[in-house]
Formats: structure tokens, C-alpha cells, sequence
């Protein structure tokens, strides 16, 4: 174990699996000279060279679209979309192609392409570099989404991602690239899809959480110990395969159940997690299940409005004392 950035893990376990496997490439938007627009590509080109390190047009439709094809002719594409934002340009090819293709040809070709984009708002982006667009891509059947919070998540949720042969949504948020954690140095460290991650353990209140928000929902929780309320806090991990059984079991220990997200409440993934609590628990929830949502508006550019925008640890603990409270 050795500890490192969440962006120095990403950045481990692209130059592992294109060790591994020649059959492996990325491209994207100044990932080769540049080295990406958060350094997560640094000294791919220099080791892999530019015939699996490619610079491309800026047009995430052709990203996206050319990925598609080329894991249908045998490689392993990784394509890096610049933020999350811009993948609203390549929706056609994600929803049409991407998540589709398989399933339209019987099974008969794989499609083994990772689509890594970073996200989330609280960097003073303003409204169209800030969003949070996870529920888009769980809404579509045929893609798989993973979302790390922490960096040895990071390494092995991606290189699961690149072996794995149907098309995965890899979510990064961009507050996380500079968050420090211990990484497993072995290159066959690989973290399963559909298994949540039980980070700590309570008898209170169960709180659900992903990406930066179980950052925070770790941090309620430590607060909300000094008044005696002990919280179990599950980091999902992935959200599609979404490991129900882990939290729904949760939820039947503690009797309550907070969900914490930071995408738009309406519409959000948090309802449907919710939902399935409600539906698996009726009988033995002590409170209606809470949720925590980003607000429902375009992220403003002025930093002390953006933070009211966004979920923050005592917006978490207000949710568990309501949920203690029956409310």
C-alpha cells in the first residue's frame, strides 16, 4: 500500500492495463501532449506512444462515436470526455449506440469502452461546467456507471472498468483528484462492480451516499457522534449495478435511512434508492427515508450561493436529526 492522490490512482491503473493488455487506447481532448485537463493521463504518451495515446477534435460526439467502433473491431478504448457537461454533445452515440449496439447484434459483439468524464459542481464553474448528470446515464439500460469517492476505489473500480467487456460511464469528481488515500500497489487489485462499501458502521441511522458525498456523509457522521447518534455510512461505489441488498439490509438494522446525493433532487437517483428502501423496509422503518439533493437550479458562478446549492455536512446532519426525530 502507498499513499496517493485520487488522480495519481487513476492515472496507475490506465498505465497498468495498458501495460497489460496492447489492446487498450486512449483518446480525448489534450490527454497526449497536455496530458489531460486534470493530469490523469500524465506520461501515457511518453510510455504508450501517439498510436494509443490520441489527441482529438474537440467534438465528444466523435469521441464517443469512433470508441464505439473501435471496440467493435477489438480494441479497448478509454475516451476521456473533458467534463461531464460535454457529454451532453455525445448523448446520441451513449444512449444509441454505446449502451445499445450489444444487445441489437444478439450478443454476437462486445463492446469493451470505458467512457471516463469528470463532474460535480463546488469549483466555481457556473451553470454549464457543474453538473451533476449521473441519473442520466443510470436511466439508460446497457451501460454500467461507476463513481469512486476515495483513490484505491479510484484504481480498482477502473481497471474493472476497462476489463470488463460491455460499455461503462466512469464518473471522476473534480473535487476529489487532490484527495489522498492508500492505494494497493498490486496491479491485479481490482474492485467488483455492484458491491457497496460499508465505510462505517452504525446502529442509528443508515446514510447512503457516492462520490464526494460520502466524503461529507463521513464527516456528518464523525459530528454527529459527539452527541451519541452512531451512523452507518455506505459508499455505493457503483451505480449501476446498484447493490441494493447492502443498504436495503442497512436500512432493516437501523430502522432510518438518509440518501445523500448531489445531483437535482427531482428526478434524482436518490428517489429511486429511496423507493427501493421504503418498498424492502415498510415494516420495519422507524421514519419516512430522508433525502439530501442538490437544489433544483442552474449552479451559480458567485462561491457563497454555489455552497447553498450543494449538499454540506450539516445539510446531513439536519437530515439524520429529522429522520431520529420521525420526521
Amino acid at each position: 500500500m502507498s499513499e496517493m492522490t485520487y488522480r495519481d490512482a487513476l492515472n496507475l491503473a490506465l498505465k497498468e492495463e495498458m501495460r497489460r493488455d496492447p489492446s487498450v487506447v486512449v483518446w480525448g481532448e489534450d490527454v497526449a501532449l497536455y496530458e489531460g485537463s486534470f493530469k490523469v493521463t500524465r506520461g501515457l504518451l511518453s510510455e504508450f506512444g501517439e498510436e494509443r495515446v490520441k489527441d482529438t477534435p474537440i467534438s465528444e460526439n466523435t469521441i464517443v462515436g469512433v470508441a464505439v467502433g473501435a471496440a467493435m473491431g477489438g480494441l479497448r478504448p478509454v475516451a476521456e470526455l473533458m467534463t461531464v457537461n460535454f457529454a451532453l454533445l455525445a448523448m446520441d452515440q451513449i444512449v444509441n449506440h454505446m449502451a445499445k449496439i450489444r444487445y441489437m447484434f444478439g450478443g454476437q459483439t462486445f463492446l469493451p469502452m470505458t467512457v471516463r468524464m469528470p463532474g460535480g459542481g463546488g469549483s466555481q464553474l457556473a451553470a454549464q461546467h457543474s453538473q451533476s448528470l449521473e441519473s442520466y446515464f443510470m436511466h439508460c439500460p446497457g451501460l454500467k456507471v461507476a463513481y469512486p469517492a476515495f483513490p484505491a476505489d479510484a484504481k480498482g473500480l477502473l481497471k474493472t472498468a476497462i476489463r470488463d467487456n460491455n460499455p461503462v460511464i466512469f464518473l471522476e469528481h473534480e473535487l476529489l483528484y487532490n484527495s489522498k488515500g492508500e492505494v494497493p500497489e498490486d496491479p491485479e487489485f481490482l474492485v467488483p462492480f455492484g458491491q457497496a462499501n460499508v465505510m462505517r458502521e452504525g446502529t442509528d441511522v443508515t446514510i447512503v451516499a457516492y462520490a464526494r458525498m460520502t466524503v461529507l456523509a463521513l464527516q456528518a457522521a464523525e459530528e454527529l457522534a459527539k452527541d451519541g447518534v452512531s451512523c452507518e455510512v455506505i459508499d455505493l461505489r457503483t451505480l449501476t449495478p446498484l447493490d441494493s441488498a447492502t443498504l436495503i439490509a442497512s436500512a432493516r438494522k437501523t430502522g432510518r435511512a438518509v440518501v445523500v446525493e448531489e445531483c437535482w433532487r427531482s428526478a434524482g437517483l436518490g428517489g429511486d434508492i429511496a423507493h427501493r428502501i421504503h418498498e424492502a423496509c415498510f415494516d420495519t422503518l422507524l421514519a419516512p427515508v430522508k433525502r439530501v439533493a442538490g437544489l433544483d437550479v442552474p449552479m451559480p458562478y458567485s462561491r457563497e450561493i454555489e455552497k447553498l446549492c450543494i449538499p454540506r455536512p450539516e445539510t446531513i446532519v439536519a437530515a439524520v436529526k429529522e429522520a431520529l426525530d420521525g420526521r
